[in-house]
């Protein structure tokens, strides 16, 4: 088992806040970025996909299993509009709505009808109407165009939400439904929202991450409680999040480090409120224990585990509260023990566990505080599921 992970700075307030350049006066959309267990999977504007981090099952999709420590461009395809990362595997869209796979496989969370890795991008199957895909520990979930939910990849805990606990080795329609409209993977669990605002969760539900008042997994979609106001869901190893309608922010699960933001270590078995603010925007679960968020003044918060750096606080202290990081982000992402962000401008920032290069920096340095990647260009900005 691996180990858990191994500018200009004001004091205002008592805070050691990060300000980040100037923001342009118009709000783009949220970009494309990817943060996997230990890599990060990038598009830039001109609809290139970049990769670097670690590369042992070849999750950077470049051909080899060499770990980069910058930017590397993958492909040469310039029509990627949505990527993500699982642990070891990669998966993304392009112009056309056909789905690309790549990495470790084997529980067949490639969906190539088998169990070999693959080194750089492979398409899955000839559908062309994929509109939305996300990767967990070791399985993948996608929608396609007519609100359709697929999943493939280990099933041991019923995460695939197909009603039993058999591995699918390509891509396998989740019921009848045709409204679903976001879907998230945790490392074991899954999370979704349909059309009408409901929430719903399967799969492994040892800590309450799946929100039902309970630690019992479920082989199915279930819903999560009665409301039909959440707008978006994120889904960490153990822990979740989402935002509702209101702007409120609400937290469920493993909170052993303080990920849920409640001021505490105690798990929460449903989904409960993460203080009183109503301006929440964006939300995304590591792979680890550690949260990051931004609120709608583009300021940035983290919380739970710190060792390593991840929450760009300055110091390697847990935090039980969600706590200032800086301002001016336009999106998150978050690794098993690292962390990225996009200025709204498009500049690319990075923070934490570094020793296989996930941050981009050029060497395998922690670092403590937001940094930026200098060498990477703006990513295109779509909107895309979060996370």
């Amino acid at each position: 088992m691996r180990l858990r992970c191994l500018g200009l700075w004001l004091l205002v307030c008592g805070i050691t806040l990060f300000i980040f350049p100037a923001l342009s006066a118009a709000a783009p959309d949220k970009p494309v970025i990817a943060a996997g267990g230990y890599h990060t999977l990038a598009i830039q504007k001109d609809g290139t996909l970049w990769a670097w981090g670690e590369n042992g099952y070849a999750q950077l999709g470049l051909g080899d299993a060499t770990d980069r420590l910058t930017p590397t461009r993958v492909s040469s395809s310039t029509d990627w509009t949505a990527v993500a990362a699982g642990e070891y595997h990669g998966l993304g869209i392009q112009t056309l709505g056909s789905l690309w796979a790549w990495g470790y496989n084997n529980y067949g969370q490639l969906g190539m009808g088998d169990n070999i890795g693959r080194h750089t991008p492979t398409q899955v199957g000839s559908a062309t109407n994929w509109v939305a895909v996300a990767g967990g520990g070791w399985h993948s979930l996608g929608l396609q165009a007519d609100g359709s939910l697929w999943t493939w990849g280990d099933n041991g805990l019923g995460q695939l939400g197909l009603g039993d606990k058999i591995e699918r080795d390509s891509p396998t329609r989740v019921g009848s439904a045709t409204k679903w409209v976001a879907v998230i993977a945790g490392n074991f669990h899954s999370l979704g929202l349909q059309a009408d605002g409901s929430l719903w969760a399967w799969g492994y539900n040892s800590n309450g991450q799946l929100g039902l008042g309970d630690a019992n997994d479920r082989l199915s979609p279930t819903q999560v409680g009665s409301a039909t106001n959440w707008v978006a869901v994120t889904a960490g190893d153990f822990h979740s999040l989402g935002l509702q309608a209101d702007g409120s922010l609400w937290a469920w699960g493993y909170n052993g480090y303080g990920q849920l933001g409640l001021g505490d270590a105690t798990d929460r078995l449903t989904p409960t409120r993460v203080g009183s603010a109503t301006d929440w925007v964006t939300v995304a679960a590591a792979m680890g224990p550690h949260t990051l968020g931004i609120k709608a003044n583009s300021f940035i918060y983290a919380w739970g585990d710190n060792e390593y750096g991840q929450l760009g606080v300055g110091n390697t202290t847990n935090r039980t509260t969600p706590t200032l990081v800086g301002a001016g982000l336009a999106a998150v992402a978050a690794g098993r023990c690292h962390s990225l962000g996009i200025q709204a401008k498009g500049s690319l920032w990075a923070w934490g566990y570094n020793v296989y290069g996930q941050l981009g920096l050029g060497d395998t340095t922690n670092r403590l505080r937001p940094t930026q990647i200098k060498t990477f260009n703006a990513p295109r900005a779509v909107v895309i599921p979060l996370n």
